[in-house]
This record gives C-alpha cells, sequence and structure tokens, in this order.
C-alpha cells in the first residue's frame, strides 16, 4: 500500500475543516495511520518548503503556515498520491472542481486549506520529517470491503 502526507493548513483550521477533511478521506476508503496537531516553528517551515525557497512568495507562504496550527497526517491506500491530490483539487482554488477540498472551500491560492504530497517520492520526504517517530500500524477490519 502506498502512504501519503497530508497538511491541513492554518485556515483549515481555524475554520472548523478538520473533521470534514478526515472524513473525506476516511469515506474514500484511505487509512489514517499518523495524525499530530501542532504548532509549526519558523525553521521547520523553511525545510518543508525549500524546494520554493527562491519563489517571491516564499516567505509569505513560511509567515502563513507558523499563524497557526496545522494538522498534519500520514495517510494510506492504494493510488493515495494521485486520488489524495485528486481529493484535495487544483493549487489555484479557482482551477479546482466543485466537488474538490479546495474547490468547496477555498477562494484564493495563499489560503488553499490544505497540502497534500505531489509524488511518492516527496510523500516518503514529508513523512520522513513530519513523523520521525514513525506511524501507527495497523489494517483496519473493513479492508477486504474495500479492496479485492
Amino acid at each position: 500500500m502506498e502512504q501519503t502526507f497530508i497538511m491541513i493548513k492554518p485556515d483549515g483550521v481555524q475554520r472548523g475543516l478538520v473533521g470534514e477533511i478526515i472524513s473525506r478521506f476516511e469515506k474514500k476508503g484511505f487509512y489514517l495511520k499518523g495524525l499530530k496537531m501542532m504548532n509549526v516553528d519558523r525553521s521547520f517551515a523553511q525545510t518543508h518548503y525549500a524546494d520554493l525557497s527562491a519563489k517571491p512568495f516564499f516567505p509569505g507562504l513560511v509567515e502563513y503556515i507558523i499563524s497557526g496550527p496545522v494538522v498534519a497526517m500520514v495517510w494510506e491506500g492504494k493510488n493515495v498520491v494521485v486520488t489524495g491530490r485528486k481529493i484535495i483539487g487544483a493549487t489555484n482554488p479557482s482551477d479546482s472542481s466543485p466537488g474538490t477540498i479546495r474547490g468547496d472551500y477555498a477562494i484564493v491560492m495563499g489560503r488553499n486549506v490544505i497540502h497534500g504530497s505531489d509524488s511518492i517520492e516527496s510523500a516518503r520526504k514529508e513523512m520522513a520529517l513530519w513523523f520521525p517517530e514513525g506511524i501507527a500500524q495497523w489494517q483496519s477490519n473493513l479492508h477486504p470491503w474495500i479492496y479485492e
């Protein structure tokens, strides 16, 4: 099974969307393997977004991520990286379809509610950064009702 990193950003936490977002991934059939709410310090945010450090919006992005608590999660399931990105929607909410998280709950790119790994490689890197202690090892009893 594939794993991915999903983060509910400060605006999603402040707006009370944590339960709704978790519910969407659970209802799809993915398994929650790691979860923590935390405040992110500046150096950690800079490390997480290091690949965007040369972009002009980088300082604002860092300020946004450290502005309030986030919910960091690891989800597991078949094709969870690609499917998770479909559930989330396009980075720019105006390009996101209704029914996606960003299509339903975000208006501007600078407050787009959620982050999801964009590749298996990114997911591994982000999970190692955010969950150095590891994740829960378990399998749902519903597994045979979701997967062949």
